[in-house]
């Protein structure tokens, strides 16, 4: 169990080794999305301050899961706020309903001759249920569907990188991307308006030239075609 969530927390390292291109608008930033597309990258990732609109679309990201679990969610919590009530004031049983379990329902109150179970009493903790399964499935989904949480992140050893939270617009290039090669991608982004590129993995952030200018002389990694493995200390502590 243990060396799977080391490989888990390995993996999810792995993918964030590659080029990470800063851009000085959101626009220019949606605009080199949509051109590294064209030209075959697939595993793309931004990083802004905000949310940006039509950025979804750029990056051809499928509908989101979150809605379709986030309805499942609160249909069970729904039926659970309903089995909860008939449960506990032993209502009438169904004639599938085996009798011995009768023993284990909860207590009937008789008050002023009333059902002991009626729909439209049950109607506000039905409601209750339903909301905070909604929200508790809203926010472990999200979690889920993020890979969160994510104590370690190789992209943190850029320092450029801590401006995502506040003015600046960044995209980041898998290096398990299938077109992904160092030069060739480091001109791509400059090609597409990037202000600066890092090449950046496990050991550290280095910036990365425009190849298409300098030729022989940009700087890129020897290491760059492969991710290097983390550092003990990101999984030792699981």
């Amino acid at each position: 169990m243990l060396s799977k969530i080391r490989q888990t927390v390995e993996d999810r390292g792995n993918q964030h080794v590659g080029l990470l291109a800063e851009y000085s608008d959101p626009g220019a930033l949606v605009e080199a999305v949509e051109g590294l597309r064209e030209k075959g990258y697939t595993r793309l990732d931004t990083f802004s301050p905000f949310p940006i609109h039509g950025m979804d679309r750029a990056m051809g990201l499928p509908v989101s899961k979150l809605g379709f679990m986030v309805f499942v969610g609160a249909v069970l919590g729904g039926l659970l706020g309903v089995f909860l009530q008939w449960w506990t004031s032993a209502g009438p049983q169904p004639n599938w309903w085996p009798s011995e379990l009768n023993q284990f329902l909860g207590y009937p109150i008789n008050i002023s001759n009333k059902p002991l179970f009626a729909w439209e009493s049950s109607v506000p903790i039905i409601f209750e249920l339903t909301i905070l399964f909604s929200a508790l499935t809203a926010v472990g989904g999200m979690l889920a569907l993020n890979g969160l949480p994510k104590p370690y992140n190789p992209l943190f050893h850029s320092d450029r990188f801590g401006r995502a939270t506040d003015d600046a617009f960044f995209v980041h290039v898998s290096s398990r991307d299938t077109a992904f090669d160092p030069a060739t991608t480091a001109a791509d982004l400059h090609g597409l308006g990037a202000t600066s590129v890092e090449y950046v993995d496990h050991d550290g952030a280095t910036s990365v030239g425009n190849t298409a200018e300098a030729g022989a002389s940009a700087v890129v990694p020897a290491h760059a075609d492969t991710p290097a493995a983390p550092p003990p200390h990101t999984t030792g502590d699981i």
